[in-house]
């Protein structure tokens, strides 16, 4: 059967967090007067990254609450025992920075312009809806997208195959009728693929080595992929 919906991750997929972050954390840094602490502007992003990379796993793992697994960010990169209520406002001020760096891949716009006569589109984001929700409206693309769902509030997330049948329920599909795209390899598109969806990893820094995976460097490779479909099963009525 033919691919009808592509389910998209949002982070360093369609959005490109990975340089808000940066960007906004380093703005913040200054603004705090902290960069001092951590040697040099490099050194301290790499450490915030780290320290989310590990807050997010248990999140992902239900160890932690979203707001807990932030304040938690905070505490450990500062290295500070805060109140809940002062590391909730240092996370905030970031905020404010990270989002002013807010943009999409410029590749974002032109795939969902070509893909939407023939394909359903939904989000499945290991984030909450609070966050995702707003962040595609200021975007411009949130009415690009038939359902939104987030794990903080489906209660399960990626790469458990109750978040990806999830977002089939809502799309009403069945998995193999749904193409997951997301640039984690492991979280995304072997996760995808496990639940029984067609998975595509999008490589942005073309970092390859995982050849059992369908894998391209950018979106615009994405309809001439879903166009062939010889490797997710009957062809696509793409075009």
């Amino acid at each position: 059967m033919a691919i009808r919906a592509v389910l998209w991750d949002v982070d360093d997929t369609i959005f490109d967090y990975t340089s808000a972050d940066r960007a906004g954390m380093r703005v913040h840094l200054e603004a705090e007067g902290l960069l001092h602490r951590y040697g040099t502007a490099e050194q301290a992003l790499g450490l915030w990254r780290e320290i989310t990379d590990r807050q997010w796993l248990r999140f992902a793992n239900r160890e932690a609450t979203f707001e807990e697994q932030r304040i938690e960010r905070v505490r450990e990169f500062l290295e500070e025992r805060l109140s809940d209520a002062d590391a909730e406002a240092w996370f905030l001020r970031y905020v404010a920075h990270y989002e002013a760096a807010w943009s999409l891949f410029p590749d974002v716009v032109p795939v969902l312009d070509a893909l939407s006569p023939a394909y359903d589109h939904a989000v499945l984001s290991n984030s909450s809806i609070h966050n995702q929700d707003r962040k595609l409206r200021i975007l411009g693309v949130h009415d690009r997208f038939s359902s939104i769902l987030c794990a903080a509030e489906l209660g399960v997330s990626k790469p458990e195959p109750g978040a990806f049948h999830a977002a089939c329920e809502a799309l009403s599909l069945e998995p193999h009728e749904v193409l997951y795209v997301g640039d984690h390899p492991d979280i995304d598109a072997t996760g995808a693929a496990a639940a029984g969806l067609a998975a595509v990893w999008l490589d942005r820094p073309d970092v390859g080595g995982r050849p059992e995976l369908i894998r391209i460097t950018g979106l615009d490779q994405l309809p001439d992929l879903l166009r062939g479909n010889t490797r997710f099963g009957a062809p696509s009525t793409f075009g």
